[in-house]
């Protein structure tokens, strides 16, 4: 992974450039973004490959880092495995993106077409700077240029030249590259009063150069790039939070439902109107890893499966001093995974409760607990519970971890991570039907279960 070799900048300096210039906004708009689902899961296979895939990335972010000066930039993406996609309007006049949602990543970055006669350009497929009259890439000296990791070895940086771009070069663990201009663009958003907010200054990743499977893949799924929405300064949710209130919130719907329903992203909180009083929301304490600051962690005290807690010992959700550990909520991530001795816990306690027909170990499709569901109008499966930091419940419905992987056939949604490897993750099936708060200016997550109704 790069990184940034220094981040000993005035943070305010950078921010002070961001600005709505629609004065007409007021401060209870808040901004509702449709969450797009392009894929479902062609196989069981795959799926655990693009998940195992993302985690692999997301580790690596983490154990790299160690390696590096502290920053607020950490690389958590595995793009490939996004299963959520955003609109996004960009440039002067407005060009329209498809960029993944990621919880997991701080970088908003977007595929840039540098072609200068275009030909063969096919419309909507890359961001074209030089059809904006309001995109500028940072100088090589900004401040705002120590955020990104630069090329290595990188260009030297004149100071004394005008036109000297910032440049970035942002790597993944299976290798793939997105490279290009640090800039600042005009975004289009739309407020929840109805009016046209234009914020200036949105700080960008302009990628010239894309390499390798996580950003070109088939399972990209022709986005055009990443909207981070972690922890640090230059993620999307840190710079419209200045605006609309630092924080988001999103209700991931199902999506087995045909037609889908839409899900939403939303920039702004509850007293805005963004969360209805209604909800009935439960907050858990967001914790932080000094050496991971861009992931959202949340502390998990025990778990019990149909109301007996699970004899797991509490070091088991701990983030150690390697910064290993820990449970991350992630967007980008559709199963989820638990530390190993918790995991195994949790097998046991399904395979002693559960009383539908264990499919044979040929037919498990990779999965460690499959149930034939063949002849049974509404299968009764074991009720799983999380209870968190703060004294709230997690108490997710079955749908949400056990997924039909083949013609009636029902497997446990969940996957082992080796202690010491990692951290658990809150993937985006067990989110399913929840409105997720994601409060950072109180450091807490909020969940409901009655705050995502059909729009």
């Amino acid at each position: 992974m790069a990184f940034p070799s220094s981040l000993i900048l005035p943070i305010f300096f950078f921010f002070a450039t961001f600005h709505v210039c629609n004065s007409r906004s007021t401060s209870q708009d808040y901004l509702k973004l449709p969450l797009l689902r392009k894929n479902s899961f062609s196989s069981p296979a795959q799926l655990l490959s693009s998940d195992t895939h993302r985690l692999s990335v997301l580790f690596s972010a983490l154990h790299g880092h160690r390696h590096s000066v502290k920053s607020p930039l950490i690389s958590g993406a595995s793009t490939g495995s996004g299963q959520y996609f955003v609109n996004l309007r960009i440039g002067s006049p407005p060009q329209s993106l498809l960029l993944v949602a990621d919880t997991g990543s701080d970088l908003v970055w977007v595929k840039c077409s540098a072609c200068r006669k275009c030909s063969g350009y096919r419309p909507g497929s890359a961001f074209l700077a030089r059809h904006s009259s309001t995109f500028s890439p940072h100088h090589c000296y900004d401040p705002a240029c120590r955020l990104v990791p630069r090329p290595r070895p990188g260009l030297p940086c004149n100071h004394t030249i005008l036109h000297s771009p910032c440049r970035y070069e942002y790597s993944y663990a299976d290798g793939s590259t997105t490279s290009g201009f640090f800039s600042k663009e005009t975004t289009t958003l739309n407020t929840s009063s109805g009016k046209e907010a234009k914020l200036r200054d949105l700080a960008f990743g302009c990628g010239f150069r894309i390499s390798g499977p996580s950003v070109t893949g088939a399972s990209f799924n022709g986005a055009q790039g990443v909207m981070g929405l972690g922890r640090g300064y230059i993620s999307f949710a840190s710079q419209l939070g200045r605006r609309f209130g630092n924080r988001f919130s999103y209700c991931l719907l199902d999506f087995t439902i045909s037609p889908p329903p839409t899900s939403y992203l939303t920039i702004g909180g509850a007293e805005n109107g963004a969360v209805s009083k209604s909800s009935r929301i439960s907050y858990t304490p967001l914790l932080t890893n000094p050496l991971s600051p861009t992931f959202y962690y949340i502390g998990i005290k025990s778990v019990s499966v149909n109301g007996a807690k699970l004899p797991i010992n509490p070091s088991v959700w701990s983030i150690d001093k390697l910064g290993n550990g820990g449970t991350v909520v992630d967007s980008g991530t559709t199963l989820s995974f638990l530390a190993e001795p918790a995991y195994r816990q949790v097998l046991a306690a399904f395979r002693r409760k559960i009383k539908l027909p264990i499919v044979s170990m040929e037919l498990k499709l990779s999965f460690d607990l499959c149930v034939n569901v063949s002849g049974v109008r509404r299968p009764s499966f074991p009720k799983l519970s999380f209870r968190l930091e703060g004294k709230s419940v997690l108490s997710p419905p079955p749908r949400n971890y056990f997924l039909e992987v083949a013609d009636r056939v029902m497997c446990l949604a969940m996957q082992p991570v080796k202690t010491g490897s990692g951290f658990s993750v809150i993937g985006n099936l067990m989110q399913q039907g929840f409105l997720l708060d994601f409060d950072k200016d109180r450091s807490r997550l909020g969940f409901s279960r009655h705050g995502c109704a059909l729009p």
